[in-house]
């Protein structure tokens, strides 16, 4: 694997004039709009990159961009790769691996998630502070790698409490109500019945997805600090629960993410 990410690495600065970026972003469902803001240098379809999955979810268009948003240099992954596309752990979570190679220090996470928590509506943003696992699976799983980091690693803070805090002062700036609170991930790709949204509530989850667990574990794996939001595109509340399609969340996000796409602006800034 460490050849793997070494090689990809290697093709990307490449083909990047070895641009340095000090934070990834990883883009989820219907929220890649944040590229608008970049002062885009390079972009790189996925299926140009060595040993790089390729997305097949549709709001996930497939894209590597390096450039500038708010003067400091990032590399953004537009759309992510889910287990339930039939990944393993370690192709999930193997971009996150190579951000770290090519030397982020700092890694922020979006995706579209259900909301659970009775005080949320369709267009809401909850920042995580914490998560709860509940894929049947984990990218640490089998001979742990000492280059990448320890064998156990500490998940007492998963999330940045700084970054948290410095999002939660910027939301209030800006006037932008947010939420804070727990993200449940599953291995989807059907999205949940009415008596798994209890139980997500009842385990102490606020919003349930498919994605962000798996590459936060291998960012503290790697000691990056994280930094996540979830935008609310449906509502897993009892009487709230109505028939929902993909496309349903990619438009719900789409119109939700303007508050996403400054809450980072900001925080980028203040690296």
């Amino acid at each position: 694997m460490l050849q793997q990410i070494q090689e990809t690495a290697d093709y990307i600065q490449k083909r990047t004039n070895q641009f340095q970026p000090i934070a990834g972003i990883i883009l989820g469902t219907g929220l890649g709009g944040l590229v608008k803001e970049i002062d885009t240098k390079f972009i790189i379809p996925y299926e140009e990159i060595p040993h790089f999955p390729v997305s097949t979810v549709e709001g996930h268009s497939g894209k590597l961009i390096f450039g500038y948003i708010s003067n400091k240099p990032v590399m953004v992954l537009q759309g992510r790769f889910h287990y339930y596309e039939g990944y393993t752990m370690n192709q999930v979570v193997f971009p996150v691996r190579v951000m770290k190679k090519l030397g982020i220090s700092t890694l922020f996470l979006s995706n579209a998630s259900g909301g659970v928590n009775p005080a949320f509506e369709v267009g809401d943003v909850m920042i995580l502070n914490d998560h709860i696992n509940m894929l049947p699976s984990n990218p640490l799983l089998g001979p742990n790698i000492p280059e990448l980091g320890p064998r156990f690693p500490d998940m007492s803070e998963p999330y940045d409490r700084e970054l948290i805090a410095r999002a939660k002062a910027i939301s209030q700036k800006l006037g932008y109500k947010v939420h804070e609170g727990v993200y449940i991930s599953v291995s989807g790709p059907c999205f949940e019945t009415p008596a798994e949204y209890r139980l997500m509530r009842v385990v102490g989850g606020d919003a349930v997805g498919m994605s962000t667990v798996p590459e936060v574990i291998a960012a503290r794996h790697m000691g990056l600090p994280c930094f996540a939001v979830s935008v609310i595109t449906d509502l897993g509340v009892e009487g709230k629960i109505v028939e929902v399609t993909h496309e349903d969340v990619i438009k719900a996000a789409s119109k939700a993410e303007v508050k996403m796409t400054a809450i980072f602006k900001d925080l980028l800034a203040s690296l």
